[in-house]
């Protein structure tokens, strides 16, 4: 996706950012990289264009993404939290073999609701764990 710095100043501006270049270049990291990057890919990324970026101010600038709601941690392992640009409600597919994460499109009652049985729901991650396709057929070929 190829968005162009008055879009991210403007998404930026959007959710009450104050926009700076590391957090502009780490807001493109996340629009290119649809595949729900760590703090290690996105500060890998942006140190190409921003060589004093540190990973403290990745690990921040997203840690304020995620509180003005431009991104979602996701936790699928213990390890690592990866983050989702896509904000709108929706389930992944981790990879137990490649370690991949896929947004799977599966209709879901509870993740467009605020309530349920009476409780306010603030977030919803679905995670399903299995083999890719792609996986499956090298898993086979061994």
């Amino acid at each position: 996706m190829n968005t162009s710095m008055d879009e991210l100043l403007k998404m930026l501006s959007h959710h009450g950012i104050q926009p700076s270049f590391q957090r502009l270049k780490i807001l493109e990291a996340l629009l290119e990289r649809r595949d729900h990057p760590t703090v290690l890919c996105i500060y890998e990324r942006v140190s190409k264009d921003v060589p004093t970026i540190s990973k403290t101010t990745v690990y921040n600038t997203l840690s304020t993404f995620r509180e003005k709601g431009i991104v979602t941690a996701l936790t699928v392992s213990a390890d690592e939290a990866r983050y989702d640009i896509d904000t709108s409600p929706h389930h992944h597919l981790v990879c137990r073999e490649c370690g991949a994460i896929l947004d799977i499109n599966i209709c879901c009652e509870y993740a467009v609701k605020s309530e349920v049985e009476g409780h306010r729901v603030e977030e919803v991650h679905g995670y399903f764990k299995g083999v890719f396709k792609d996986c499956v057929t090298c898993e086979q070929a061994q």
